[in-house]
Parts: structure tokens; C-alpha cells; sequence
């Protein structure tokens, strides 16, 4: 694996290029094209023949715990047998279990390559325990190797952020991989499911650099792939947006008839229209507020800032609002929040990470309506559910949008009920999320629907550099108070040494910022400045220990990392037979049990995707000289906008930080969300 910062591995290279890697670029585009024109043709597959219902099996007794217990102990077993014959480390046992099933050891010896479902296990490795198990008889043509090779470079292609990939760009990959017969894997990928191919237009620049300049031809399509979960959420997505905003009902003067409002009751201090329509439910329920026009004016009228009556205004018309702008933008979405909480809505805002719901709340002054969203969608906390099972709210604002990959969008979607509000806030410039999508972005692009660009801009000398990396533009700014300090270094042990004086010294002691709430950032795991070069150094010098408790001593500053794209700075109190004890940021705590131990770090330094959600007093961005390929302008966006009080950069990449300011707007990533958005624009809003 290697140390990319999102955690995908580098695409291989390995094997041997089959017949079809030697074909010449003419002939390989035609056989492209052919494949693509074939697939285009592949309708939904039938596991039954039409008519014919599927058989039911009989009801067996539930098996006990005892037995549930003793089945899993002997899968366990047996798998890990099956591994071990392989050559497969006897540890990948349980994952291999939790991933198939108990039947995990007699799918690992019919089909070999079923490994590479296994995390972290790449080509190579698999090729070997497809040897181990079956000897000559593994060869790069088999039939179980294709089966495996096509999802797993969409899986890697999920990893860096994409939710579809070209299918050019898979064909290339299994020539890398060195498969005989790219297309009829990707055919075969596509008939029985594994894969979902999509034909999209092609529109701008990319259009014409396709032959479709031309008004009298048919406009110049593409072929993607993806998987069928990520297929399925972008569809979801889309399709629960077109839901929201057809089914949204503006509410209504208190003198208009009933027929030309909503419905739902007469509107803004109408206690009788209140009455009748809680009389109409059936249930006994409340009817949801419905506040007109002039009361949504007023309120807009009442807000703080200018940017904030826009995005009521916007708000008091629409379903589906987004809402850009930096740190300091977010106190637009929180006086909607107060205002529409006045207009007797029911409004919840969720945040990403329990730090920004904390300082979402800090400035209200009051008890605030605001939830994690890991809180509000698990129920833990927030507003609750409706009968149906939905959100029982009426407006939910959504900050750090950006970083809501495709999937978890879909749930937010699904959550909400007909004619809901929904704010969508964040900053553009930021990193995307982790998981594959650009959900914020697309939607942007896509214009289908209301957007306020804050004019609330973030102050201080942080605040302009990085509105300046914003427009492409690295410039030096007046720091009087040390606010920004930019310091360069021969290479990255020379870096390291630096960030480890700035942290446990000079910031400390010259702007009296602790050293614990001070962090390091780089782009990656790896190297002679990534994450591990970092927190090794940091814990030499602040909490040096033998790390007896799985590497970790008490005192140590980790991160805890449940899933991707999560991360929870802890310190650790404590360890025993029963796990590490933990004091998270928030003061909660917990026992992270053995088994749970690999997803811990040591949390001095972190990835700047790790980074995301969260801000310190204190940042320092280090950049070896070996950062060029990781850096962008959104990059480097996110990265200098984590600190709150003072930010140091310490590089040794030399003009590459510039250029990529200037040049390298953010990483490309395949969707196909914007252009479902697109074609359901007209229709939707």
C-alpha cells in the first residue's frame, strides 16, 4: 500500500502486458469503442427465467448463541487453514469472515482472487495466493482473475475519489494488470452485475475535443463504469433532491384562502388555523408551522448582515438552498437558524465534527438547535423521528457540505420528508470529502437551485492569505503579531526538525499557544516528513515512553479514526488487558478494545484530509520536498485555514507550493451526479 494521503493505493504497473496491452492506439480506441457500443446494449439481467417465482425455502430454527458462537469459531478456523495454505497471512481470517461470511473458506478455495475483497490486498499479492492454492493452473487469463480485477481498480478508483471511471481507464488498467482479454472482463463485469455502465454526453471544451462541433451530428457520449452502490447512491441523491423541491410548499398569508396556500393551515399567529388543521391530521399531531411571505421578510428584514437577509430571503422561497463562504460565513446559517426557530419551524443544523458544532453554538448565547451529523442521522441526538421514520424537522442546515460523499448525501436525503427545507453551507475551496463524490461541487455546477455567496470575509492576516490561495494567488501578508510565519528547509529531515522547535518551543513560548493545541499537518503517512516521521519526533520530545500499550503510552495525543473521513483527536489515560482508555476533545471518554487498535495514530501530526472539520490555535503545515505530486490550491486552502490564531509553513518543496496555487485548481474526480442534476433541472426547479 502506498502512503497517498486518502489512503488509495498507487494505481500498479505490475505484471506483464497481455496481447491486447500491444495493440496499436488506433486499433486499442476502436476496441474501446466497440466495447462501449456492446455494452450500451447490455439490458437488466434476470437471475430467473420471466414468470417463473423464485423458490421459498423453508423457515430453519434459529440457531443459538452457543452455536452462533461455535460456527463463527470454526469458520475462523477453517479460513485462516485456507490462508495459511495460500500463503496469506492467518490474520486476514477475520476479516475474510466478516467480508463472506462462514463460508469465507470455501469461497477463498473455489475463487483465489476472492482475496482481493480483503482490504488491503493488492494484485500481486493475490496472483500469489491464487499460486499458492492452485499452482500452474493460475494463470493471468483465468476467468476468476477478471471476475476480481474489474471491481477492485473501481474500488481503487472509489478510494481516490471518484464515483465512475471511463471505461478507457479500466481497459488500460487490466492491460497494466496483464489480463488477456480486457474487454470481454469488462462485458463479462457488466453482465452479471459487478459493474453498471452509463452513457453520458459529452458537454464544453470536452465536447469538441471529441469531433462534436458539429450541429448536424449526434453530440459525442462516453462510457462509464461504476459500482453498483455508488450507481445507486447518485441516483438517490438526485432523485431525493427533485423530491424535496417538488414537494415544497411555500406557506401563506394568514388572510388567504385555504385552496391558495398550502394546506397545512393559515400561517404566521393563526391559532384557529392552527387548531382546524391539528383537528384534520386524524392523529391529534401539530401541523407543521407554515409562516408567509411577510413574515419571512420580516425576518430576513431582522437579520445581522446583508448576506444573512439573502440567504433567509432565499430560504423563505425554496426547498433547496446552498450557502458558500469561509469561517466567518457561518454566522449567516446561524441567524437563518434563529430566525426560522422565531418563525416556529422546527430548525436543526449539523455539523461535521463535534468541534464545529461546539463553536456553531458558542456565539448564540442560548441553547442551539445544532447535532453532529453522525448524532442526527443515529438518533443520539437531535430532533428525532417522525411516525414515518423521517427527520421530525421542518429545516435542517447541513454544514461542511462539501465533505458529504455521495453515499452519506443519499442519507441525508432519504431521511428528510416531503417539503423540507435544506440548507447545504460550506466552503468550496476546501478538500472534498474522502469518500468518492463531489456532492457540494456538483451541485454547484449544476445551478439547479438557489445559491448565496456569503460577502462575509475571513479577518486577520490568515483570513487574506488564504482568500488569496483562493484565487490562485500565494502572496505575503502583514503579520505584525506573527500571526503567519513562512520558514523554508534544505529537505524534509531538515522540515521535520523545524516543525518540532515550532511546536514544543517557539510557538509556545513566544505567543503562549500550549503546545497540545498545536498541529501538524503534511500530505501524507509516508516519507522523511509524513505522519509518522512527525509523531515519532513529536513524541521523543513531548511523551517519550516505550509505547507499552499497542505503541501508545498515557499522555500520548492520537487519532481515532472509525471510518474514513472521521477522525477524533483523543489523549490517551490509560491501558490494560480490556483496551486503551481515551479522553476525547469533548471530554467524553471511551475504551478502544484491542481489536480496535489499528485504527488509532498518534495524533500530533495529521493529514490534512484527517484535518478536515476541525481548526487549532495553532497550525503548522510542513511540505517536503517530495509534496509536489499532493499539493493543489485546495489543497493548500485546507491546509493554511487550520489555524485560528497563528499558521507556520515550513517547506522545502521548493517553487512547486506557487505552482500549484496557481495552476492546480483541485484533483479530478469522475461523477455523474451533475449530469443527472442537469437533466432534471428544467423539470425540478
Amino acid at each position: 500500500m502506498s502512503d497517498t494521503e486518502n489512503g488509495a493505493p498507487e494505481e500498479t504497473s505490475a505484471g506483464t502486458a497481455g496481447t491486447s496491452g500491444t495493440a496499436e492506439p488506433v486499433d486499442k480506441a476502436a476496441a474501446i469503442a466497440e466495447l462501449a457500443q456492446k455494452i450500451r446494449s447490455v439490458g437488466p439481467q434476470s437471475s430467473a427465467p420471466e414468470g417463473v417465482p423464485a423458490a421459498v425455502p423453508a423457515a430453519a430454527p434459529a440457531p443459538s448463541a452457543a452455536e452462533l458462537d461455535q460456527q463463527r469459531a470454526q469458520a475462523l478456523r477453517d479460513t485462516a487453514e485456507v490462508l495459511t495454505a495460500g500463503g496469506a497471512p492467518a490474520e486476514f481470517a477475520a476479516a475474510a469472515v466478516a467480508e463472506f461470511g462462514d463460508g469465507a473458506a470455501e469461497q477463498l478455495r473455489s475463487d483465489p482472487w476472492a482475496v482481493l475483497g480483503l482490504p488491503g490486498v493488492r494484485p500481486e499479492q493475490a496472483d500469489g495466493f491464487a499460486r499458492g492454492l492452485l499452482g500452474p493452473a493460475a494463470g493471468p487469463g483465468d476467468p476468476r482473475r477478471a471476475q476480481a480485477l474489474v471491481p477492485w481498480l473501481l474500488e481503487q478508483s472509489a478510494l481516490r475519489g471518484h464515483s465512475a471511471v471511463e471505461i478507457a481507464e479500466i481497459a488500460a488498467g487490466l492491460d497494466r494488470l496483464g489480463l488477456p482479454d480486457s474487454a470481454a472482463a469488462i462485458q463479462a463485469a457488466v453482465l452479471d452485475g459487478r459493474a453498471m455502465a452509463f452513457q453520458e454526453e459529452l458537454t464544453g471544451p470536452g465536447a469538441h475535443a471529441a469531433g462534436g462541433g458539429d450541429e448536424d451530428e449526434e453530440p459525442p457520449t462516453r462510457t462509464l463504469l461504476a459500482l453498483e452502490r455508488l450507481a445507486l447512491a447518485e441516483e438517490s441523491l438526485a432523485d431525493g433532491l427533485v423530491r424535496l423541491m417538488s414537494t415544497f410548499v411555500p406557506g401563506t398569508e394568514p388572510d388567504e384562502a385555504p385552496g391558495e396556500g398550502s394546506g397545512e393551515g393559515s400561517g404566521e399567529g393563526s391559532e384557529e388555523g392552527s387548531e382546524e388543521a391539528s383537528a384534520g391530521n386524524g392523529d391529534g399531531a401539530e401541523a407543521p408551522a407554515a409562516p408567509g411571505p411577510s413574515a419571512w421578510a420580516a425576518a430576513a428584514e431582522a437579520a445581522p448582515s446583508s448576506s444573512a437577509t439573502a440567504l433567509i430571503s432565499a430560504v423563505a422561497d425554496s426547498a433547496l438552498v446552498l450557502h458558500t463562504g469561509g469561517e466567518a460565513a457561518r454566522a449567516e446559517p446561524a441567524a437563518l437558524l434563529t430566525a426560522a426557530s422565531g418563525l416556529g419551524l422546527r430548525s436543526w443544523a449539523a455539523t461535521w465534527t463535534d468541534q464545529g458544532r461546539d463553536s456553531f453554538a458558542a456565539p448564540a448565547g442560548s441553547p442551539t438547535p445544532v447535532v453532529t451529523l453522525a448524532e442526527l442521522l443515529s438518533g443520539t441526538a437531535g430532533p428525532g423521528r417522525s411516525p414515518d421514520g423521517t427527520l421530525a424537522l421542518d429545516l435542517l442546515v447541513v454544514l461542511d457540505a462539501p465533505l458529504l460523499d455521495v453515499e452519506l448525501a443519499a442519507t441525508v436525503l432519504e431521511s428528510l420528508a416531503d417539503g423540507t427545507r435544506l440548507v447545504l453551507s460550506g466552503d468550496p475551496g476546501q478538500l472534498w470529502s474522502a469518500g468518492p463524490g463531489r456532492f457540494f461541487a456538483d451541485l454547484l455546477a449544476a445551478k439547479a437551485c438557489p445559491a448565496v455567496a456569503s460577502r462575509t470575509p475571513d479577518f486577520g492576516p490568515i483570513g487574506e492569505l488564504v482568500s488569496g490561495v483562493g484565487i490562485g494567488e500565494l502572496q505575503q501578508v502583514e503579520a505584525p503579531d506573527k500571526e503567519v510565519v513562512i520558514l523554508t528547509a534544505r529537505d524534509g529531515a531538515e522540515a521535520v526538525h523545524r516543525a518540532i522547535q515550532l511546536l514544543t518551543d517557539s510557538i509556545p513560548r513566544a505567543l503562549g499557544i500550549p503546545a497540545e493545541q498545536v498541529v501538524l499537518l503534511t500530505p501524507g503517512h509516508g516519507g522523511a516528513a509524513g505522519t509518522r516521521a512527525l509523531n515519532a519526533a513529536a513524541k521523543a520530545r513531548l511523551n517519550p515512553g516505550p509505547g507499552r500499550f499497542g505503541g501508545f503510552d498515557p499522555g500520548d495525543r492520537v487519532v481515532d479514526s472509525p471510518a474514513p473521513g472521521i477522525t477524533r483527536p483523543a489523549r490517551v489515560l490509560d491501558g490494560d488487558a480490556t483496551g486503551l482508555h481515551l479522553e476525547y476533545a469533548d471530554g467524553t471518554h471511551r475504551t478502544v478494545p484491542p481489536a480496535e487498535a489499528a485504527r488509532l495514530r498518534h495524533g500530533w501530526a495529521l493529514t490534512v484530509h484527517q484535518a478536515l472539520g476541525r481548526r487549532w490555535p495553532g497550525a503548522v503545515v510542513v511540505l517536503p520536498e517530495d509534496a509536489a505530486p499532493a499539493l493543489t490550491r485546495q489543497w493548500v486552502y485546507t491546509a493554511f485555514g487550520r489555524g485560528e490564531r497563528h499558521l507556520s509553513v515550513v517547506h522545502a518543496a521548493g517553487p512547486a507550493l506557487a505552482q500549484a496555487v496557481a495552476e492546480r485548481p483541485a484533483q479530478p474526480r469522475t461523477t455523474r451526479l451533475r449530469a443527472i442534476l442537469a437533466e432534471n433541472a428544467a423539470s425540478a426547479y
